[in-house]
């Protein structure tokens, strides 16, 4: 089975800049309390395959696999394990509609910012709760883009907001994503007494961390899948776009520069 889906962002430098920053710390905070040794564990859409590096540091000797839908990808996440000298996790690419693997065939099945890029995420989370082992947990975690929030306001970041929004929607896919995983689990027929809803952040003030998220952005606003897919949609043109490059250029600069992510997270006991 080849999945309809589009991924809103694509794998361009920019895009994978923000995806190497991410860690099981910062990205993966209310899964790691549920993690230990001997554990098996699958990484879905485990990109660059730095998240996946650090979760199979915590459940070794346990295996664990990383699994994305991108060959490019999945060759970067190897070269990721290699550097780290991490031995206990393999990489594979694969579809989320049809894993390659049997029923009951891992402890934890971790899914970070997936579900948003699907047209049909409830069908997904019932092939992540098929393949986990009676007892074993389903681990959700997406950003909410209406959540998003930042200062000084800008309406380049407003109109931003709304193009993306747009871009999702055309692609039948859900940017506002996280205020709605608890729904998709329970709609996915997994136990509501096993189902633990919560939520986290990510926030860019300090100067260094300001500079990077706007800049990423600025790239991805001119130079990425997002941008791309505005264009085939008829939804922006290139002075647009440049325009929103140039409104994320300015807040980078911003003293007083603030933003954060709010993220849906969700742990589905199978």
């Amino acid at each position: 089975m080849t999945s309809p889906d589009q991924y809103t962002l694509g794998h361009q430098e920019s895009v994978l800049r923000s995806h190497r920053w991410r860690t099981a710390e910062n990205s993966a905070g209310y899964l790691l309390p549920a993690l230990y040794p001997t554990q098996r564990l699958l990484d879905v859409g485990c990109g660059p395959g730095t998240i996946t590096v650090d979760l199979a540091a915590r459940v070794a000797p346990g295996e664990v696999v990383g699994l994305d839908k991108s060959e490019r990808v999945v060759a970067l996440a190897r070269e990721t394990a290699r550097a780290a000298g991490v031995t206990n996790v393999t990489f594979r690419a694969g579809d989320i509609y049809a894993l390659p693997y049997g029923d009951a065939s891992f402890d934890v099945v971790h899914a970070h910012q997936v579900l948003q890029h699907l047209t049909d995420p409830v069908a997904a989370l019932r092939e992540l709760r098929r393949v986990t082992r009676p007892g074993g947990l389903v681990a959700v975690r997406d950003a909410d883009y209406s959540a998003m929030t930042w200062y000084p306001p800008s309406e380049g970041l407003d109109e931003w907001r709304a193009l993306y929004q747009e871009v999702t929607a055309a692609n039948h896919a859900q940017a506002d994503a996280g205020r709605r995983l608890l729904s998709w689990v329970r709609d996915a027929g997994f136990d509501p007494e096993g189902i633990v809803p919560s939520a986290g952040t990510w926030c860019y003030a300090m100067p260094d961390d300001r500079a990077w998220w706007a800049d990423l952005w600025a790239e991805r606003s001119t130079s990425s899948d997002f941008a791309t897919q505005a264009k085939a949609h008829g939804l922006a043109d290139d002075v647009a776009l440049e325009h929103l490059a140039d409104a994320w250029r300015t807040w980078g600069t911003e003293q007083d520069g603030w933003f954060a992510v709010l993220h849906g997270e969700v742990l589905a006991r199978v």
